[in-house]
């Protein structure tokens, strides 16, 4: 009888609480296990996630008949090129153009002042002292620099050669990787739900990632060549910053759009309408008609939840948690597309328990 009466459940839940509740307030005397588990575990994840992003191509050209190893190194050596060749071509400018930001900001804030005659002193002078920090650093960082600095940079470069070795190694077994994992899931019958999940959530993510980063590869190229050709004089800073808040859902190009128009206004009349042209053309060109095609079928993405999901990623763990917060959505409402009929018969069998206990206890 008092088996009956004791909901199984809730004690399990309960106990769960404390568990947890317990764990967050010792998370000081143990926390620091966890964070050296992770400072291990993360290069090998990156790696992993850049090796399962470029694995589409290996596998499109090992269909043309080249072997694993061939496609492996076409695809790495072009990487790597690629990225060396931005290296040596864009630090220079990149610096240039931030000394050459720095003043236009400094334009912008006058030009404000003088005409809706605003006192901005204090906040220009805090947006003036930190470009010039900015452009100081970077200064020190392409001449000279400090023990510090160089430290940083030589802990960052020893870090990105580590994940590229990895990721190539990655890169090599994934097919070994994949068949692993395929083999274990179909090597039970009663697995074989959860090795249609693995192969949708495989689906939806590869899709994402391939698309992404084919698409941040036309957003710099697109938008230096745009900048560059009218005229801006921050073409490169604005065709990477387009580049990088690809990332961002919705708000990434308007922060690019908005920084755009400001530091064309400071310039002339003709370039702030060519640039304003480009902002209002250019992303609905990219939203209707690019996008579309390097992504192929959509993500079925609901927009108020990706909202929700950059917001709370930027909330919760930064620029990290914007970066991941999409996937990390598809992964989430792939999962409950796949499952959502079992949780519905679950819950609809949940009702039909307590409706038929109830109608016991009023029978007795």
């Amino acid at each position: 009888m008092f088996k009956d009466r004791l909901n199984f459940k809730l004690l399990n839940i309960l106990i769960l609480v404390v568990i947890i509740y317990f764990g967050l307030i010792t998370f000081n005397y143990w926390g620091w296990i966890i964070t050296k588990a992770l400072a291990i575990i993360t290069p090998f994840l990156i790696a992993f996630g850049i090796a399962y992003s470029f694995y589409p191509i290996v596998k499109k050209l090992k269909k043309k008949g080249l072997s694993n190893t061939l496609a492996v190194t076409i695809v790495s050596g072009s990487v790597i090129f690629i990225l060396l060749a931005l290296i040596v071509i864009t630090v220079p400018l990149v610096y240039d153009q931030l000394v050459l930001l720095s003043q236009s900001i400094g334009e912008v804030m006058n030009d404000l002042s003088r005409k809706f005659e605003v006192n901005l002193g204090d906040f220009q002078t805090t947006i003036n002292s930190i470009m010039d920090n900015i452009v100081q650093s970077a200064g020190k960082y392409v001449s000279d620099g400090t023990l510090n600095i160089v430290g940083r940079a030589v802990d960052f470069i020893s870090n990105s050669i580590i994940i590229l070795i990895l990721s190539i190694y990655f890169l090599i077994d994934m097919e070994k990787i994949r068949g692993e994992v395929r083999k274990i899931l179909t090597r039970n019958k009663n697995r074989k739900k959860a090795f249609n999940y693995v192969k949708v959530l495989d689906k939806e993510l590869g899709q994402y990632l391939n698309g992404l980063a084919i698409f941040i590869g036309i957003q710099f190229v697109e938008y230096t060549i745009l900048f560059k050709i009218i005229g801006h004089p921050n073409w490169l800073l604005l065709g990477i910053l387009a580049a990088l808040t690809t990332v961002i859902p919705y708000f990434g190009g308007l922060i690019t759009n908005i920084v755009a128009v400001i530091l064309a206004s400071v310039v002339s009349t003709p370039l702030f309408i060519a640039t304003l042209i480009i902002c209002l053309v250019f992303p609905n060109i990219d939203g209707y008609i690019v996008s579309p095609k390097v992504y192929g079928k959509t993500n079925n993405v609901n927009a108020m939840w990706t909202i929700f999901a950059v917001v709370a990623g930027g909330t919760l763990f930064g620029i990290p948690g914007i970066m991941l917060s999409l996937p990390v959505y598809i992964a989430i409402n792939c999962t409950f597309n796949f499952f959502k009929e079992d949780i519905y018969d679950k819950i609809a069998k949940v009702k039909r328990d307590d409706k038929e206990k109830k109608q016991e206890i009023k029978e007795t």
